[in-house]
């Protein structure tokens, strides 16, 4: 079992905020979940999965029972949390907020974007999931205005968009394209030509940034594609076109510093 590894966002080096977007590597997963596949929905062996957890937790420093994420649904639904909960008492929701340094939030992803937002100053941070539903449906707003509730000003939170599928490998059908285009015509400059004309590419990161700019946040894509970095990275839709029955899931989880160690 090797080290787990994270990548950083430049963007998220705040005084007083840790954060990291877990990759696949370490772990105790074997198969298909071959590395560190945090994901309680997978078939992967329960034991595996919490031992990923657990590694998770170490690395954002904070116990393991305090690292939550909830049962997400592709909604535009955030919760403000104080204390932890258990993963039987997760709350259906697609964003976490709090301000208590004592909670990790965790955001699982296999090609949606994983956004985590901090304002330092006011000490409140945010975790999100936004696949292309969620992000079209709100759920960025709503996590930005859940911040704003405990303190948060738009103008200080920054944002980073994680590992996702990029748009050289997000084919989608036509009917897809309209459903955006039917909210805003100019959201067709998140598309671009397929090989077919039945088909487009969509920019998801590209999206997400683009919404929360429009919310007055910061926010940058560490521009890492998890359909290409095998290695590195789940995809669903990779494991979907190799014919694989499951697929992991990777962790993104961000803390406020003098958080209870792990140790």
């Amino acid at each position: 079992m090797s080290e787990v590894q994270a990548f950083e966002a430049d963007i998220l080096r705040l005084a007083g905020v840790r954060h990291g977007f877990l990759t696949r590597v370490g772990g105790a997963s074997q198969g298909l979940y071959a590395g560190l596949n945090c994901g309680r929905g997978s078939d992967d062996a329960p034991a595996a999965v919490e031992e990923n957890r657990r590694l998770a937790a170490a690395y954002i420093n904070v116990l393991p029972e305090n690292l939550i994420s909830t049962y997400q649904i592709h909604s535009s639904t955030a919760v403000v949390v104080d204390a932890p909960f258990s993963p039987q008492a997760a709350p259906r929701a697609d964003a976490i907020v709090t301000r208590e340094p004592e909670i990790a939030l965790g955001i699982l992803t296999a090609d949606c974007a994983p956004v985590l937002m901090a304002d330092a100053e006011a000490g409140v941070i945010g975790a999100a999931h936004a696949g292309w539903r969620g992000a079209l449906d709100g759920i960025l707003g709503s996590t930005v205005s859940a911040m704003v509730g405990l303190g948060a000003r738009r103008h200080s939170i920054c944002a980073a968009v994680g590992p996702a599928i990029s748009q050289r490998n997000y084919e989608v059908g036509l009917d897809f394209m309209d459903r955006f285009l039917s909210e805003d015509p100019e959201y067709d400059r998140f598309f671009s030509g397929a090989a077919d004309m039945e088909h487009a590419m969509f920019n998801l990161p590209g999206f997400c940034i683009h919404m929360l700019r429009q919310e007055g946040v910061e926010a940058d894509w560490i521009g890492r594609c998890t359909y290409d970095d095998e290695d590195r990275l789940f995809s669903y839709r990779r494991a979907t076109h190799r014919g694989d029955s499951d697929y992991g899931r990777q962790l993104s989880v961000i803390s406020l510093a003098g958080a209870a160690s792990a140790s």
